[in-house]
Protein backbone atom coordinates (compact mmCIF):
# COMPACT_ATOMS: atom_id res chain seq x y z
CA UNK A 1 0.00 0.00 0.00
CA UNK A 2 1.68 3.74 -1.04
CA UNK A 3 2.44 5.58 1.73
CA UNK A 4 0.93 9.42 1.25
CA UNK A 5 3.63 12.08 1.69
CA UNK A 6 3.13 13.93 4.87
CA UNK A 7 2.76 17.62 4.31
CA UNK A 8 5.49 20.17 5.09
CA UNK A 9 4.46 22.85 7.39
CA UNK A 10 5.33 25.99 5.54
CA UNK A 11 5.92 29.00 8.14
CA UNK A 12 3.16 31.27 6.23
CA UNK A 13 0.23 28.41 7.37
CA UNK A 14 -1.62 28.83 10.44
CA UNK A 15 -2.03 26.96 13.20
CA UNK A 16 -4.07 26.59 16.20
CA UNK A 17 -3.75 25.61 19.84
CA UNK A 18 -6.99 25.65 21.27
CA UNK A 19 -8.89 29.22 20.38
CA UNK A 20 -5.71 31.00 19.24
CA UNK A 21 -4.54 31.06 15.34
CA UNK A 22 -1.68 32.79 14.05
CA UNK A 23 0.34 32.91 11.24
CA UNK A 24 4.14 31.18 12.00
CA UNK A 25 6.07 33.86 10.22
CA UNK A 26 3.56 36.82 11.14
CA UNK A 27 5.54 37.82 14.70
CA UNK A 28 8.90 35.68 13.51
CA UNK A 29 8.38 32.62 15.43
CA UNK A 30 10.25 29.60 14.84
CA UNK A 31 8.42 26.12 14.21
CA UNK A 32 11.39 24.60 16.11
CA UNK A 33 9.84 26.78 18.85
CA UNK A 34 6.36 24.45 19.28
CA UNK A 35 6.24 21.75 16.66
CA UNK A 36 6.17 18.30 17.58
CA UNK A 37 5.38 18.91 21.63
CA UNK A 38 2.75 17.98 23.39
CA UNK A 39 0.62 20.76 24.81
CA UNK A 40 -0.04 21.49 27.95
CA UNK A 41 -2.53 24.35 29.76
CA UNK A 42 -1.70 27.28 31.32
CA UNK A 43 -3.91 29.58 32.89
CA UNK A 44 -6.52 28.19 30.35
CA UNK A 45 -4.67 27.90 27.57
CA UNK A 46 -3.01 25.55 25.43
CA UNK A 47 0.59 25.91 25.48
CA UNK A 48 3.89 24.07 24.97
CA UNK A 49 6.05 23.18 27.92
CA UNK A 50 8.27 26.43 28.54
CA UNK A 51 6.96 28.37 25.76
CA UNK A 52 9.08 30.92 24.83
CA UNK A 53 8.31 34.69 24.94
CA UNK A 54 7.90 35.22 21.08
CA UNK A 55 6.20 32.51 21.05
CA UNK A 56 3.20 33.62 23.84
CA UNK A 57 3.08 36.90 21.83
CA UNK A 58 2.33 35.60 19.09
CA UNK A 59 -0.35 33.65 20.42
CA UNK A 60 -1.34 36.61 22.39
CA UNK A 61 -5.24 37.05 21.94
CA UNK A 62 -6.93 41.11 21.29
CA UNK A 63 -10.43 41.44 21.58
CA UNK A 64 -12.49 44.69 22.73
CA UNK A 65 -13.98 45.21 26.20
CA UNK A 66 -16.60 47.13 27.14
CA UNK A 67 -16.99 47.98 30.88
CA UNK A 68 -19.92 50.04 32.18
CA UNK A 69 -18.48 52.68 35.19
CA UNK A 70 -20.45 53.48 37.76
CA UNK A 71 -21.75 56.40 35.76
CA UNK A 72 -23.99 54.03 33.97
CA UNK A 73 -20.98 55.23 30.59
CA UNK A 74 -19.46 52.71 28.70
CA UNK A 75 -15.51 52.48 28.38
CA UNK A 76 -13.41 50.75 25.60
CA UNK A 77 -10.30 48.65 26.09
CA UNK A 78 -8.41 46.27 24.21
CA UNK A 79 -7.25 43.61 26.03
CA UNK A 80 -4.26 41.84 25.59
CA UNK A 81 -4.55 38.63 26.23
CA UNK A 82 -1.36 36.18 26.77
CA UNK A 83 -3.42 33.20 28.98
CA UNK A 84 -1.27 34.58 32.36
CA UNK A 85 -3.03 35.88 35.70
CA UNK A 86 -1.32 38.53 35.71
CA UNK A 87 -2.49 41.69 34.46
CA UNK A 88 -1.76 45.52 34.13
CA UNK A 89 -3.77 48.18 33.55
CA UNK A 90 -2.58 51.19 31.42
CA UNK A 91 -4.05 54.59 31.39
CA UNK A 92 -3.71 57.75 28.67
CA UNK A 93 -3.39 61.04 29.51
CA UNK A 94 -5.25 64.49 28.90
CA UNK A 95 -7.39 64.24 25.61
CA UNK A 96 -5.32 61.09 24.62
CA UNK A 97 -6.71 57.71 24.09
CA UNK A 98 -5.68 53.99 24.54
CA UNK A 99 -4.37 54.05 20.48
CA UNK A 100 -1.95 56.60 21.31
CA UNK A 101 1.76 56.25 22.02
CA UNK A 102 3.67 55.28 24.86
CA UNK A 103 -0.11 53.12 25.48
CA UNK A 104 -0.05 51.00 22.52
CA UNK A 105 4.01 50.65 23.09
CA UNK A 106 3.43 49.56 26.56
CA UNK A 107 1.13 47.15 26.07
CA UNK A 108 3.07 45.57 23.27
CA UNK A 109 6.28 45.32 25.35
CA UNK A 110 4.37 43.45 28.33
CA UNK A 111 2.64 41.51 25.92
CA UNK A 112 6.12 40.20 24.40
CA UNK A 113 7.23 38.81 28.15
CA UNK A 114 4.20 36.63 28.47
CA UNK A 115 1.92 39.29 30.72
CA UNK A 116 -1.58 40.31 29.65
CA UNK A 117 -2.59 44.31 29.46
CA UNK A 118 -5.82 46.09 29.43
CA UNK A 119 -5.31 49.49 27.98
CA UNK A 120 -8.59 51.74 27.16
CA UNK A 121 -10.16 55.47 27.19
CA UNK A 122 -11.76 57.10 30.18
CA UNK A 123 -14.92 58.27 29.59
CA UNK A 124 -15.19 61.16 27.51
CA UNK A 125 -12.05 60.40 25.72
CA UNK A 126 -11.66 57.96 22.15
CA UNK A 127 -14.44 55.28 22.24
CA UNK A 128 -15.57 55.25 25.77
CA UNK A 129 -18.86 57.11 26.07
CA UNK A 130 -19.70 60.12 28.02
CA UNK A 131 -18.58 63.82 27.47
CA UNK A 132 -15.04 65.09 27.58
CA UNK A 133 -14.09 67.38 31.13
CA UNK A 134 -11.23 69.48 31.55
CA UNK A 135 -10.63 68.18 35.39
CA UNK A 136 -12.28 65.19 35.81
CA UNK A 137 -9.26 63.40 38.24
CA UNK A 138 -11.94 62.17 40.49
CA UNK A 139 -13.90 60.78 38.01
CA UNK A 140 -11.41 59.08 35.89
CA UNK A 141 -9.97 57.46 39.49
CA UNK A 142 -13.62 55.96 39.53
CA UNK A 143 -13.52 55.41 35.88
CA UNK A 144 -10.54 53.18 36.95
CA UNK A 145 -11.54 51.48 40.04
CA UNK A 146 -14.46 50.22 37.51
CA UNK A 147 -12.05 48.71 35.25
CA UNK A 148 -9.87 46.90 38.74
CA UNK A 149 -12.86 45.46 39.65
CA UNK A 150 -14.50 44.79 36.42
CA UNK A 151 -11.50 42.42 35.80
CA UNK A 152 -10.92 40.77 39.65
CA UNK A 153 -11.99 37.24 39.69
CA UNK A 154 -12.25 36.83 36.03
CA UNK A 155 -9.30 34.98 35.37
CA UNK A 156 -6.51 37.97 35.92
CA UNK A 157 -5.04 39.57 39.07
CA UNK A 158 -4.33 42.90 38.70
CA UNK A 159 -0.91 43.69 39.92
CA UNK A 160 0.07 47.29 37.90
CA UNK A 161 -1.64 50.32 37.13
CA UNK A 162 0.24 52.26 34.64
CA UNK A 163 -0.26 55.75 33.87
CA UNK A 164 1.09 58.57 31.10
CA UNK A 165 0.87 62.30 31.75
CA UNK A 166 -2.54 62.90 33.43
CA UNK A 167 -2.88 59.18 33.52
CA UNK A 168 0.04 59.17 36.03
CA UNK A 169 -1.86 61.30 38.70
CA UNK A 170 -4.92 59.49 38.50
CA UNK A 171 -2.94 56.28 39.22
CA UNK A 172 -2.04 57.65 42.12
CA UNK A 173 -4.89 59.01 43.23
CA UNK A 174 -6.17 55.30 42.95
CA UNK A 175 -3.12 54.22 44.91
CA UNK A 176 -3.89 56.75 47.83
CA UNK A 177 -7.40 55.40 48.01
CA UNK A 178 -8.13 52.20 47.65
CA UNK A 179 -5.26 49.49 48.86
CA UNK A 180 -5.72 46.80 46.19
CA UNK A 181 -2.61 47.68 43.82
CA UNK A 182 0.51 47.14 45.48
CA UNK A 183 2.57 48.50 42.15
CA UNK A 184 2.39 51.93 40.51
CA UNK A 185 3.82 53.46 37.75
CA UNK A 186 3.87 57.07 37.27
CA UNK A 187 5.38 58.33 33.58
CA UNK A 188 5.79 62.30 33.50
CA UNK A 189 2.71 62.35 35.82
CA UNK A 190 2.17 66.36 37.29
CA UNK A 191 2.48 67.07 41.04
CA UNK A 192 1.77 70.94 40.24
CA UNK A 193 -1.32 70.88 39.33
CA UNK A 194 -2.00 75.04 39.57
CA UNK A 195 0.70 75.03 36.76
CA UNK A 196 0.72 74.87 33.01
CA UNK A 197 -3.20 76.01 33.27
CA UNK A 198 -2.87 79.26 31.91
CA UNK A 199 -0.76 77.98 28.78
CA UNK A 200 -3.92 76.16 27.85
CA UNK A 201 -6.60 79.05 29.30
CA UNK A 202 -4.65 82.12 28.91
CA UNK A 203 -3.93 85.05 31.34
CA UNK A 204 -6.82 85.96 34.39
CA UNK A 205 -8.62 82.60 33.31
CA UNK A 206 -10.03 82.52 37.17
CA UNK A 207 -11.66 86.30 36.66
CA UNK A 208 -12.85 85.10 32.53
CA UNK A 209 -14.39 81.92 33.69
CA UNK A 210 -16.04 83.66 37.30
CA UNK A 211 -17.29 85.96 34.56
CA UNK A 212 -19.13 83.86 31.98
CA UNK A 213 -18.78 80.41 33.62
CA UNK A 214 -16.66 78.82 31.42
CA UNK A 215 -13.71 78.95 28.90
CA UNK A 216 -13.96 77.72 25.17
CA UNK A 217 -10.54 76.34 24.00
CA UNK A 218 -9.35 76.71 20.15
CA UNK A 219 -6.78 75.35 18.47
CA UNK A 220 -4.19 77.30 16.36
CA UNK A 221 -6.19 78.02 13.94
CA UNK A 222 -9.25 79.14 15.93
CA UNK A 223 -11.24 75.56 15.97
CA UNK A 224 -13.48 75.43 18.72
CA UNK A 225 -11.99 71.72 20.85
CA UNK A 226 -13.07 71.66 24.28
CA UNK A 227 -15.60 73.81 26.90
CA UNK A 228 -13.65 74.83 30.45
CA UNK A 229 -16.16 74.64 33.01
CA UNK A 230 -15.78 76.65 36.42
CA UNK A 231 -16.70 73.15 37.89
CA UNK A 232 -13.94 71.15 35.85
CA UNK A 233 -11.57 73.88 36.58
CA UNK A 234 -12.22 73.40 40.12
CA UNK A 235 -11.96 69.81 40.27
CA UNK A 236 -8.18 69.75 39.00
CA UNK A 237 -7.19 73.05 41.41
CA UNK A 238 -8.70 71.38 44.14
CA UNK A 239 -6.98 68.04 43.44
CA UNK A 240 -4.45 67.74 45.97
CA UNK A 241 -1.31 65.46 44.71
CA UNK A 242 0.92 66.04 48.28
CA UNK A 243 -2.56 64.88 50.27
CA UNK A 244 -2.81 62.31 47.36
CA UNK A 245 1.24 60.95 47.63
CA UNK A 246 1.10 61.34 51.56
CA UNK A 247 -1.38 58.70 51.67
CA UNK A 248 -0.08 56.26 49.68
CA UNK A 249 0.84 53.15 52.23
CA UNK A 250 4.46 51.59 52.47
CA UNK A 251 3.28 48.06 50.69
CA UNK A 252 2.83 49.61 48.02
CA UNK A 253 5.90 50.08 44.99
CA UNK A 254 5.21 53.11 43.20
CA UNK A 255 8.05 53.91 40.19
CA UNK A 256 8.13 57.59 38.47
CA UNK A 257 9.85 58.13 34.84
CA UNK A 258 10.17 61.38 33.49
CA UNK A 259 12.20 62.77 30.74
CA UNK A 260 14.91 65.45 31.44
CA UNK A 261 13.70 67.37 27.93
CA UNK A 262 9.95 67.39 28.93
CA UNK A 263 8.52 70.54 28.32
CA UNK A 264 4.93 70.11 29.55
CA UNK A 265 5.49 68.75 32.52
CA UNK A 266 9.06 70.31 34.33
CA UNK A 267 11.33 67.23 35.80
CA UNK A 268 11.03 69.46 39.15
CA UNK A 269 7.47 67.37 39.68
CA UNK A 270 8.83 64.23 39.22
CA UNK A 271 11.53 64.75 42.47
CA UNK A 272 8.56 66.22 44.21
CA UNK A 273 6.95 62.94 43.63
CA UNK A 274 9.96 61.33 45.20
CA UNK A 275 10.62 63.23 48.59
CA UNK A 276 6.54 62.25 49.10
CA UNK A 277 6.00 58.92 48.75
CA UNK A 278 7.47 56.28 50.75
CA UNK A 279 8.32 53.54 48.77
CA UNK A 280 9.57 54.97 45.70
CA UNK A 281 11.62 54.57 43.22
CA UNK A 282 13.00 57.62 40.41
CA UNK A 283 14.06 57.61 36.54
CA UNK A 284 14.90 60.42 34.91
CA UNK A 285 15.41 59.50 31.42
CA UNK A 286 18.12 61.70 29.49
CA UNK A 287 16.77 63.52 26.50
CA UNK A 288 13.03 62.03 27.09
CA UNK A 289 10.36 64.67 25.93
CA UNK A 290 6.72 64.26 27.57
CA UNK A 291 5.74 61.72 25.40
CA UNK A 292 8.76 59.96 25.35
CA UNK A 293 9.11 60.44 21.21
CA UNK A 294 12.57 58.52 20.42
CA UNK A 295 13.24 57.45 23.90
CA UNK A 296 9.68 54.92 23.09
CA UNK A 297 12.19 51.29 24.05
CA UNK A 298 13.80 52.72 27.13
CA UNK A 299 10.66 53.43 28.32
CA UNK A 300 9.29 50.13 28.00
CA UNK A 301 12.45 48.68 29.62
CA UNK A 302 12.11 50.88 32.11
CA UNK A 303 8.57 49.63 33.04
CA UNK A 304 8.72 46.00 32.03
CA UNK A 305 11.37 45.60 34.20
CA UNK A 306 10.05 47.33 37.71
CA UNK A 307 6.68 45.44 37.00
CA UNK A 308 8.47 41.98 36.42
CA UNK A 309 10.72 42.73 39.69
CA UNK A 310 7.88 42.72 41.98
CA UNK A 311 9.45 42.23 44.88
CA UNK A 312 5.81 41.07 45.48
CA UNK A 313 5.95 38.39 43.20
CA UNK A 314 9.98 38.06 43.04
CA UNK A 315 12.24 38.17 46.61
CA UNK A 316 15.30 38.94 45.20
CA UNK A 317 15.19 43.01 44.88
CA UNK A 318 18.54 43.10 43.35
CA UNK A 319 17.35 42.68 39.53
CA UNK A 320 16.06 46.49 39.82
CA UNK A 321 18.90 48.23 38.48
CA UNK A 322 17.70 50.80 36.08
CA UNK A 323 15.80 52.83 38.37
CA UNK A 324 16.79 53.07 42.12
CA UNK A 325 15.58 54.60 44.91
CA UNK A 326 16.44 58.16 45.60
CA UNK A 327 18.82 58.21 48.56
CA UNK A 328 20.46 61.55 49.97
CA UNK A 329 18.92 63.80 46.47
CA UNK A 330 20.10 61.12 43.96
CA UNK A 331 18.40 59.34 41.60
CA UNK A 332 19.04 57.12 38.39
CA UNK A 333 19.46 58.93 34.86
CA UNK A 334 18.60 57.04 31.98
Amino acid sequence: MRKEKKKKKTRNQKFSFGKYKFAAAARGVEESAWMETDLVEVAGKLLPPNPIPSLIYAMAFRRRVVIQNDHGEKLVGILHDTGSDELVIVCHGFQSSKERIPMVNLATAFEKEGISVFRFDFSGNGESEGSFQYGNYRRETDDLRAVVQYFHGKEHTVTAIIGHSKGGNVVLLYASKYRDIHMVVNISGRFNLERGIEGRLGRDFLQRIKQKGFIDVKNRRGKFEYRVTEESLMDRLTTEARAACLAIQDDCRVLTVHGSMDKIVPTEDALEFSKLIANHDLCIMEGADHDYTSHQDELASVVVNFVKDNPHLHKDKSKLQLCRKPDRGNYSRL
